[in-house]
């Protein structure tokens, strides 16, 4: 199986490139604007450097896995931004980035990966608690927690519009992960499931999920935060 997952370089991203890495038949192209080598991978992990906020070389970035891949059977848009800041003092720049990575960035790689994706195929994104709607929301996350809950909408639309491309989209929302971004949002608190704990289900669901159901929202949460 093919799969590529974006924002592989740590966290959550890296944590199940590496769980489904232990599946030889799996190649897995890990993609992240700041990547280490392949030394540091198993051999059927290819690391890739891609800024996926460089909206003008998605074509080339398309060629560039037709070469490795040819074809994509799992995508898990796993690649976020956080700002913590209150909401009079957020900057319109900040706005732009943290929806540019977290929604248009992964709309814009689907659309382009469209013809590399196989009938069957399965596209996950990684949303978050606070981008679930009734879940409890904190002071510092608005652009964060919103642009989660428009990429969570988006798996809701594109799960209807590809169901006859047989191209299922689901979406995941995890809590309280014990990652760098936990720590950026929530300084000082220590999340209640490692990486890699939650990226063995995020693997699981990635390569059956959609054999039982297309364009579902679920929560993964121990604790919020």
């Amino acid at each position: 199986m093919n799969i590529l997952i974006t924002g592989a370089s740590k966290g959550i991203g890296k944590a199940v490139a590496l769980h489904l890495a232990k599946d030889p038949q799996h190649t897995i192209v890990a993609l992240s604007r700041s990547i280490a080598p392949g030394k540091d991978w198993p051999d059927n992990v290819l690391p890739l450097v891609f800024d996926l906020k460089d909206a003008d070389k998605m074509d080339a970035l398309k060629e560039t896995l037709q070469q490795k891949i040819q074809h994509i059977d799992l995508l898990i848009n796993n690649a976020g931004m956080l700002v913590n800041k209150p909401f009079a003092e957020i900057t319109d720049t900040d706005w732009a980035s943290v929806y540019e990575t977290n929604v248009f960035a992964p709309a814009r790689l689907i659309r382009t990966l469209l013809p590399m994706l196989k009938a069957d195929s399965h596209v996950v994104n990684i949303s978050s608690m606070g981008g679930v709607q009734g879940s409890q929301k904190f002071p510092g996350l608005s652009a964060y927690s919103s642009s989660k809950m428009a990429i969570a909408g988006l798996t809701e639309c594109l799960a209807v519009e590809l169901a006859p491309k047989k191209i299922s989209v689901n979406c995941l929302c995890p809590g309280a992960v014990d990652t760098e971004m936990l720590q950026a949002a929530f300084p000082g608190f220590t999340g209640a499931m490692p990486p890699s704990q939650i990226a063995e289900f995020i693997a699981w669901f990635g390569l059956h999920g959609h054999k039982t159901m297309n364009g579902k929202i679920l929560p993964l949460s121990l604790s919020t935060p």
